[in-house]
C-alpha cells in the first residue's frame, strides 16, 4: 500500500468536462497523474463508486462544501477517484455540484487503485475490483498525509479531517 513519502502512482486517469475552456474538449480528457500534481498540492479522495449511498450522501458533499476552506489551506485542487468510467463520473460531478469545486476524475481500470494497494475487491457483489475509501494530501506529486478507512467504515477519509492535515 502506498505511503506517506511515496510518490502518486505515474497513470492517466481521465476526466469530463461538461464545457469546454483551457484546452479541454467536452467528454473524455486524459490527466497525467504525475503532470497534474507537479508543483501543486492536491487534496485527493477515494471511494468505491459514483452514486452510491455513503459516497453521495456523506464523502463528496463534504469536499464539496469545504471547498473554499481546503483553497485557504493553501490546497491547489481537489480530487474525487474512483473506478467508474468518465461518463458516469461527469453525471455524477453534476448530481454533486462538484463543477469548479471538485475534480471527479475515473479510474475505470482500477489502475491507480491497484498501482496504489488502495483496491478493494467487491466481485462478490457483483461491483468488480474497486478502490477502498480514502483520502491523502499529495504536495507537488507525493504523499504528505493518508487516510485509510477499515472496510464499510467513513471515519478518518472525512474532508474535515483532511482539511485539518492541510492547514496543519
Amino acid at each position: 500500500m502506498i505511503k506517506v513519502g511515496d510518490s502518486l502512482p505515474a497513470v492517466t486517469l481521465q476526466e469530463y468536462s461538461e464545457v469546454e475552456g483551457n484546452g479541454c474538449s467536452i467528454g473524455p480528457n486524459p490527466v497525467n497523474v504525475a503532470q497534474a500534481t507537479a508543483g501543486k498540492t492536491i487534496a485527493l479522495f477515494g471511494l468505491p463508486g459514483a452514486f452510491t449511498p455513503t459516497c453521495s450522501a456523506k464523502h463528496v458533499p463534504g469536499f464539496v462544501t469545504q471547498a473554499e476552506a481546503f483553497k485557504k489551506a493553501g490546497v491547489d485542487e481537489i480530487w474525487c477517484v474512483s473506478v467508474n468510467d468518465a461518463f458516469v463520473m461527469g453525471a455524477w460531478a453534476r448530481d454533486q455540484k462538484a463543477g469548479g469545486k471538485v475534480r471527479m476524475l475515473a479510474d475505470g481500470s482500477a489502475e491507480f487503485a491497484k498501482a496504489a494497494g488502495l483496491t478493494l475487491d467487491l466481485t462478490a457483489r457483483g461491483m468488480g475490483v474497486r478502490s477502498t475509501r480514502y483520502s491523502m494530501l499529495v504536495k507537488d506529486g507525493k504523499v504528505a498525509a493518508l487516510n485509510v478507512e477499515a472496510p464499510g467504515k467513513f471515519e478518518v477519509s472525512d474532508a474535515e479531517t483532511l482539511l485539518k492535515q492541510a492547514k496543519g
